[in-house]
């Protein structure tokens, strides 16, 4: 468990208003609950998204699934059992191509991930909010920490592959196949390594050494399948005509890497937004990439059996020849990684670089599950059924949705049927299966008013006549028991 040094501190907004959709482009068809997060535990968060939250720079937000008009459901991949599909080992060999010759496809990849900027709706709430306000609960905050200062490592790490570790290449040459006289089960590669041990015993016996024994009477071992870590090790050469580079830089706070190469990070941003999005000029400005992509109210922890980064916000940069291709914004939590958004240089669109990130994330998380044995999970953010664009993040199997009503992860396949039928469905096959974390007891909620901690029931006493109460007992369901007793809902 990852130790935090003060609270989680939220303003919550109700989901009254509809606003525009990035997907069906439906103009006041998108309703969510929002909350804007003066700071944030790796706990807190990780509880939210286990509840269908999911944060956009500050904004914490929850899509109003029987209501929006596209209901996006929490995605996670088991990380460590993902397989790579033959589209996924695609991505791979046409980034080693690329890198190795030069090669550049042309065109688009089918089913290149393109987040949409529907999330530009929550943005638009923390407007709601008065300077006079964030500065006052930015000295609470600070009131209310406890005692002594985290000091999170702040650890900046190569995530390239060097080709020195890479393995001997086992892949069949191309062309050859599995003989057709063969059992169809045996592959290819068994049939010559055994044809293999046939010869070297021949060429044995002929020169009078010591017989091996019949290869036809030792069973051969099942090939087992290339772990991701080889395909995407095999998408690096040894002597490449271009050199990529993986770097890990912290956002929040800022290291001084990430302040090093925000313009180069922010330029990548503004070009991706206008080609892929096709935002006018004026519209991404450093301002907007910063409260989106950079400002993050995670804070930075660690903890004795948590991954050597430590938790928090990163952007994990592609570097080729030098230069910054493609970000992805991650948030790394107790258990998981989660994916927040992805930008890349338009040159390099034809690259699939969406996908391939994606991969290199996967990669990532059961990299820092060998340090935290609970971080096994690599969250996608929303999987939007009724946008058949969307729908790639349900290729990386094996994968669950959350269902909306009882917070359990469903496998997609046992979800699928249902999201045929309608746009919102209930994945939980137990009729009488309820939230385990339902609201209980308002009077336990936390709230911070004037500086000070206090359950609802005291605040409630102090204020009397206040109504606030509906819209207390709202949030209080939407977070649950457990994080509503450790959260502190500001009150004015």
């Amino acid at each position: 468990m990852a130790a935090s040094s003060s609270y989680t501190i939220v303003e919550y907004f109700g989901g009254d208003d509809g606003y525009r959709c990035g997907y069906c482009k439906n103009e006041k068809g998108n309703f969510s609950h929002g909350m804007w997060s003066h700071a944030m535990t790796v706990q807190d968060y990780q509880d939210l998204i286990d509840r269908g939250w999911r944060r956009s720079g500050k904004y914490v937000y929850k899509p109003i699934m029987n209501k929006t008009c596209c209901p996006q459901y929490t995605i996670r991949c088991h990380a460590l059992n993902f397989q790579p599909s033959k589209t996924h080992k695609k991505v791979l060999k046409k980034m080693s191509k690329f890198l190795s010759k030069g090669e550049m496809p042309t065109g688009l990849c089918d089913g290149e991930p393109m987040e949409s900027l529907c999330e530009e709706g929550a943005l638009r709430g923390p407007a709601k909010i008065c300077p006079s306000q964030v500065e006052g609960l930015e000295v609470t905050a600070t009131s209310i920490e406890v005692a002594g200062d985290a000091n999170p490592a702040q650890l900046e790490t190569d995530r390239k592959v060097s080709p020195d570790r890479r393995g001997p290449v086992t892949s069949p040459k191309p062309g050859v196949g599995p003989d057709p006289g063969r059992p169809v089960c045996r592959k290819a590669k068994d049939l010559r390594r055994e044809r293999r041990l046939q010869k070297d015993q021949k060429r044995q016996q002929e020169s009078g050494s010591v017989p091996t024994c019949n290869p036809a009477a030792t069973p051969v071992p099942p090939s087992q399948p290339k772990a991701l870590e080889e395909f995407i090790d095999e998408s690096l050469p040894g002597s490449p005509l271009h050199r990529l580079e993986v770097r890990l830089v912290r956002s929040n706070p800022p290291s001084s890497q990430f302040k090093a190469s925000f313009d180069a990070s922010y330029q990548v941003y503004k070009l991706y937004q206008m080609a892929i999005h096709h935002d006018p000029p004026d519209k991404p400005t450093e301002s907007q990439f910063r409260r989106f992509l950079c400002d993050s109210p995670l804070e930075a922890e660690t903890s004795p059996d948590g991954p050597e980064t430590g938790y928090g916000s990163f952007h994990q940069q592609y570097w080729l020849d030098g230069h910054i291709v493609a970000v992805g914004v991650v948030d790394i939590l107790p258990t998981c990684v989660s994916s927040v958004y992805l930008y890349y240089h338009p040159d390099f669109a034809s690259l699939s670089l969406g996908s391939y990130s994606a991969l290199r994330e996967i990669a990532f998380t059961r990299q820092l599950q060998k340090q935290s044995p609970k971080l096994c999970y690599y969250y996608l953010g929303f999987y939007i059924h009724s946008c058949p664009k969307m729908r790639y993040k349900g290729q990386y199997q094996p994968c669950d949705l959350l269902c909306p009503e009882t917070y359990v992860f469903v496998p997609i396949e046992h979800c699928i049927p249902s999201l045929e039928q309608s746009r919102y469905a209930r994945f939980n096959p137990d009729p009488d299966a309820g939230d385990k974390k339902v609201l209980k007891d308002l009077g336990r909620l936390l709230v911070l008013y004037r500086r000070a901690v206090m359950p609802y029931a005291a605040f409630a006493r102090k204020r009397k006549g206040s109504n606030d109460e509906a819209e207390v007992e709202q949030y209080a369901r939407l977070v649950g028991q457990v994080c509503a007793e450790r959260i502190l809902l500001y009150r004015a």
